[in-house]
């Protein structure tokens, strides 16, 4: 059945989970977009109205809602938004593209978005309000946390531990048995050969501390 679905933000990255949702027309409807931002309001992005502020999904009780918010200047972004319009987990969809490729016994938490081209090889748990954006792979027994955002290309050795809210730039290569701490942020292209603390940026090859944020 065809349900409902409100995608909160109607930016750059809320165009590509539309065009997400559009290819697989038996799961999604996208009814609208909504974002706090006034001068949006009333416009169309894509042929698809932004209704209105974001505390709208409550108005729309059977819509299923995601969260279309990702920046690495504010990594904690979009959990912040999760926090403040406080759903139910069951209001959220999970939403994995037709060219996406998930191994069996893959578990994927509510309001989790997998863009085209995304890879996990093996079984394991992918937080909730996870977005993996176009080429992420994640290998082996990889654990990511609640919100975390991996950009396009990014990729996860085995056993890769990814704390809540950490960014991952595009291009990004983490080594076996890494540990990536909760809104830590790499950029594009980072090489990531040891663990890196809460809340640092690190940048470069190999990857070194940008200096915390």
């Amino acid at each position: 059945m065809t349900q409902p679905l409100l995608l909160v933000g109607a930016g750059g990255l809320a165009r590509e989970v539309l065009a997400a949702a559009r290819a697989l027309p038996d799961e999604f409807k996208t009814i609208g977009m909504l974002d706090d931002d006034p001068d949006r309001h009333g416009s169309d992005v894509d042929g698809v109205p932004v209704l209105g502020p974001t505390d709208l999904v409550h108005e729309h009780t059977d819509a299923l809602v995601l969260v279309c918010v990702a920046s690495p200047g504010r990594p904690d972004g979009r959990a912040n938004v999760v926090r403040r319009l406080d759903l139910p987990a069951q209001r959220y969809a999970t939403l994995v593209h037709p060219s996406a490729s998930v191994a069996p016994g893959v578990e994927l938490g509510a309001g989790t978005v997998l863009l085209a081209g995304t890879v996990i090889t093996a079984p394991q748990r992918v937080g909730a309000h996870v977005l993996a954006m176009p080429q992420v792979l994640f290998t082996h027994d990889d654990s990511v946390a609640d919100f975390v955002t991996c950009a396009g290309r990014a990729t996860l050795a085995g056993a890769v531990t990814v704390a809540e809210s950490a960014y991952l730039g595009a291009g990004s290569l983490v080594r076996q048995g890494v540990r990536i701490g909760a809104r830590a942020v790499l950029g594009m292209g980072a090489v990531v050969l040891s663990d890196v603390p809460d809340g640092e940026t690190w940048v470069g090859v190999p990857a070194r501390p940008l200096g915390p944020r």
